[in-house]
């Protein structure tokens, strides 16, 4: 029951950050008002639901390290994606016309703060986590990956290739980010800072979201494979790539930690399970 109890309060913060988040579109200062708040709310909901359920310290969001390991995060997400468009750019596909929106820019840092925060807590905070316990870590990465890819099939110019990217890049990046760290901190700030990055800095699609123009007044043409087409970059092999290569980096983190969880033999999930609290 953990594991419902929890996700209902983080979702059923998204769901009213999403609300206002909509009721404040073309209001991009409004969107900053309503999105930082909620990502705020997420975390501190989550703390909290799982101290109650599972009657531990919430470690996973301590508030210890967490704006260095944030921002580190968030540093290292927006350089991958810069070095994606970096690959568009000088391949010819990627155009910058000048000065796009400012306060455009501010709306959407706003939007993909509650974005990122409450998509970790959901899928890496909950989903990955909890599975984890029973089935061990690389059998829930796959899992928890490709249900994050899955749901981002719901978006308006979804594709299923955008969608089998999305679960190997970012299932598998910020999934390993967590398992290096054992912090939702990291994998936060790689979200955001991807997310923003490319939203909020290039002024390209985000996962086939109709996203609105950043800073940046710039335009996307030419093969599919390579930019990734109405989905935006998270649809290039660039992105694809990049994100393997930081997966690979995490895991070798974690396993030098010791963070990764071997799968549990059937009789060890019972006894497991038998000692949780009720």
């Amino acid at each position: 029951m953990r594991l419902v109890w929890q996700l209902v309060a983080v979702a059923a913060v998204a769901f009213l950050g999403g609300q206002g988040l909509a009721a404040a579109e073309d209001k991009p200062w409004l969107q900053l008002v309503v999105g930082v708040p909620t990502a705020v709310l997420a975390v501190l909901v989550y703390g909290w639901v799982v101290r109650r359920t599972e009657h531990r310290p919430s470690t996973e969001v301590a508030l210890e390290g967490s704006a260095t390991a944030t921002v580190r995060g968030t540093l290292i997400g927006a350089a991958l994606f810069g070095a994606v468009m970096v690959n568009l750019f000088t391949s010819g596909y990627y155009e910058v016309d000048g000065l796009g929106s400012v306060t455009g820019a501010v709306g959407l840092f706003g939007f993909m703060a509650a974005a990122a925060v409450t998509e970790e807590l959901i899928f890496r905070g909950v989903l990955f986590r909890i599975t984890e316990e029973r089935i061990g870590t690389w059998i829930a990465l796959v899992l928890t990956g490709a249900l994050f890819g899955l749901s981002h099939l719901l978006n308006p110019d979804a594709s299923l290739w955008g969608a089998t990217a999305i679960a190997i890049e970012a299932g598998g990046m910020l999934t390993a980010a967590y398992v290096a760290t054992r912090k939702l901190w990291v994998p936060i700030g790689l979200h955001f800072g991807w997310n923003f990055a490319a939203s909020g800095i290039f002024s390209t699609e985000v996962s086939g979201n109709d996203t609105p123009q950043g800073l940046l007044d710039s335009a996307t043409s030419g093969p599919v494979l390579l930019t990734g087409g109405d989905f935006g970059p998270e649809g290039s092999v660039y992105s694809v790539l990049f994100c393997v290569l930081a997966t690979v980096v995490f895991m070798w983190l974690a396993y030098r930690r010791g963070h990764v969880v071997p799968r549990r033999r059937r009789a060890e999930r019972i006894d497991a399970t038998a000692k949780l609290p009720r």
